[in-house]
C-alpha cells in the first residue's frame, strides 16, 4: 500500500499546532518510526455528513445547483487523515455523491472504487463508500422488514455490506448502517430503532455463521448511546458478545461523536469489530478527528480505525479494557 499512513499525518499536524501556525489539533498518538509497519496497515473511516446535498447557486438562482459550502472543509478533513476506506452517512442525491467524489479526486492514492445506497424510504441521508482497494463483493440489504402493531416497516436506509480486499491475502467485510433518528414517530422511534438493530444483527450473525473468524467491521451512526438496548441488540446475541467496541477517542480522550443543536455531546457513531478482525486492530492509530474544519463540516465527528493487513493470531488481540468508560450504563 502506498498511501500515507494517517497517524503520520496526524503527528505532523500536531507539530504544526505546537509552532502556532495552525489551529488544527487532531493527533492522538505518536507516529510509528517504521515505514514498513505503515505499509502493512490500512485505515477505515466512518463519518455522518448530516445531509450533504447540492444547493442553489448563491450567485445565480437559475444556475444548476452547486456543492454546499461545507465541501472544502470535508475535503480538508479527509485529506488530513487520508483513510483507505471511507463510509459516509448523511449523503443527499446521487448528483451530490458524484460531486463529492469529484471534489476528493485530487487526494492520492485515489479512491478508485465506490458504492452508493439510496432507498425509497429515505428521500435523503443515504450512504456511500469510497475505497482504494477492490470491492470484491457487494450487497445492498434493502429487503428487511419489521412489524409494529398492524404496520410493517422497511429498514429506513437499508444496510450496505461490502467485501474489500487490501491485498490478495487479506479480505474484510464491512457492514454500514444509519439507524432511525430519535425524531418523534407515532409508532415509537425507539422501538423502530431497536427493530433495525435486530435486523442488522441477523446479517452479522449470518456472516459469523458462514465464517466464525471472518474479518468483520460494523460501523455507522446508530443514533443511540452506549449501553442502550439498540447497542446491545447489535453487539450481543443470547447475552454473549459478538462484536467489540473500539471506542475511538480524540487526543483528550473524549469519545463523543455528535454535537446536538442543544450543545450536548453524544456518542452515537461506532466502529465495532468481530473477534476475527480484533487481533489486527492498531489501537494507537485508532481515534477521532477533532479539528475546526472537521467540526464546521458536520456536527458529527469522523472516526478512524487502523488495522494490520496481515492476519494475526488471537494471542495478539489488543486489550480493550482501557477503552471502556462509565458511559456503559443501561440507558433503557
Amino acid at each position: 500500500m502506498t498511501s500515507n499512513h494517517p497517524l503520520a499525518v496526524l503527528a505532523a499536524l500536531a507539530l504544526v499546532v505546537v509552532v502556532g501556525v495552525s489551529g488544527w489539533s487532531c493527533s492522538w498518538a505518536e507516529a510509528p518510526s517504521h515505514a514498513a509497519a505503515q505499509a502493512e496497515r490500512f485505515s477505515v473511516m466512518t463519518w455522518n455528513l448530516d445531509l450533504y446535498d447540492l444547493v442553489a447557486s448563491p450567485v445565480d438562482p437559475d444556475a444548476p445547483p452547486v456543492a454546499p459550502p461545507q465541501t472544502d472543509d470535508i475535503v480538508a478533513a479527509v485529506r488530513s487523515l487520508s483513510p483507505d476506506v471511507i463510509a459516509f452517512q448523511g449523503l443527499g442525491s446521487p448528483a451530490a455523491w458524484t460531486e463529492l467524489q469529484f471534489r476528493l479526486r485530487d487526494i492520492k492514492p485515489e479512491y478508485r472504487y465506490n458504492e452508493y445506497l439510496a432507498t425509497e424510504g429515505a428521500p435523503a441521508r443515504h450512504m456511500g463508500v469510497l475505497s482504494r482497494f477492490p470491492i470484491v463483493a457487494r450487497v445492498a440489504l434493502v429487503q428487511d422488514r419489521y412489524t409494529i402493531g398492524p404496520t410493517q416497516f422497511p429498514v429506513l436506509r437499508g444496510f450496505l455490506q461490502l467485501d474489500i480486499e487490501p491485498n490478495p491475502d487479506y479480505r474484510f467485510r464491512m457492514l454500514v448502517a444509519h439507524f432511525k433518528s430519535k425524531r418523534f414517530h407515532e409508532y415509537g422511534q425507539a422501538e423502530m430503532r431497536r427493530n433495525e438493530a435486530r435486523l442488522l444483527c441477523n446479517h452479522i450473525r449470518a456472516s459469523l455463521s458462514q465464517q466464525p473468524d471472518i474479518n468483520l467491521i460494523v460501523m455507522g451512526d446508530f443514533n443511540d448511546e452506549p449501553g442502550s438496548r439498540v447497542l446491545r441488540e447489535v453487539m450481543t446475541y443470547q447475552d454473549q458478545p459478538i462484536l467489540y467496541d473500539l471506542r475511538p477517542a480524540d487526543a483528550q480522550g473524549d469519545a463523543w461523536t455528535r454535537r446536538s443543536e442543544a450543545d450536548h455531546h453524544l456518542r452515537t457513531s461506532y466502529m465495532l469489530v468481530g473477534r476475527g478482525m480484533l487481533p489486527e486492530v492498531v489501537l494507537d492509530a485508532t481515534g477521532i478527528l477533532h479539528t475546526p474544519l472537521a467540526n464546521s463540516a458536520s456536527p458529527h465527528r469522523p472516526l478512524l480505525a487502523t488495522f494490520s493487513q496481515i492476519e494475526k493470531p488471537a494471542a495478539e488481540t489488543p486489550d480493550l479494557s482501557g477503552r471502556s468508560a462509565p458511559e456503559y450504563a443501561d440507558y433503557d
